[in-house]
């Protein structure tokens, strides 16, 4: 598993030393809302089962993000092959919403996907009630593909999920601005 750095971020594979951050941050609905397979409550059990490399997210590239300044574990991201191609993700605990760290993340992990995995595409979904996310997606370049209903474990429902398509091309061209 390969680590990345960005200016202020590590992405690095989960360790069993993030297990507390992911049990604390997942474990907070608010979090756990906004993704689709993770449940709600959250237990240690799961955050086992994701570091060791079981469960829903067996498959794919997982990292974990810790701040540079501190080491300190602040959410996760990754990818993941789906029906509609390769899939990206990311989340973080609360405390660091909104200093530009999910941005940070999510540009580093596809700048990954297309210069080492070597993707054309790539997309990523947010539901309709997080329009946080999807302005993360759009800073990236990410446009529309269309909207479907997507499984929420957190709440044991589906919710409308807007797809986002990220091509390499519309990625560079908004890096260069």
């Amino acid at each position: 598993m390969c680590t990345l750095e960005s200016e202020r971020l590590i992405l690095r594979a989960p360790r069993p030393s993030d297990i507390a951050g992911i049990v604390v941050w997942l474990g907070d609905f608010n979090v756990a809302r906004n993704m689709s397979r993770v449940p709600h409550p959250y237990h240690e059990e799961d955050a086992e089962m994701f570091v060791a490399g079981m469960g829903p997210h067996r498959e794919g590239k997982h990292f974990s993000v810790v701040r540079k300044s501190d080491g300190l574990f602040v959410g996760g991201a990754g990818l993941q092959q789906g029906a509609g191609g390769m899939e990206f993700g990311y989340w973080l605990g609360t405390p660091f919403w909104g200093q530009g760290f999910a941005t940070e993340a999510a540009s580093r992990l596809v700048t990954y996907a297309f210069e080492e995995m070597e993707q054309d595409s790539i997309h990523a979904g947010w539901f309709y009630d997080n329009p946080a996310s999807g302005h993360v997606l759009a800073k990236l370049g990410a446009r529309h593909n269309g909207s479907r209903m997507r499984e929420c474990r957190a709440r044991g429902r589906e919710i409308l999920c807007h797809d986002m398509l990220l091509t390499r091309a519309d990625f560079l061209r908004k890096q260069a601005h």
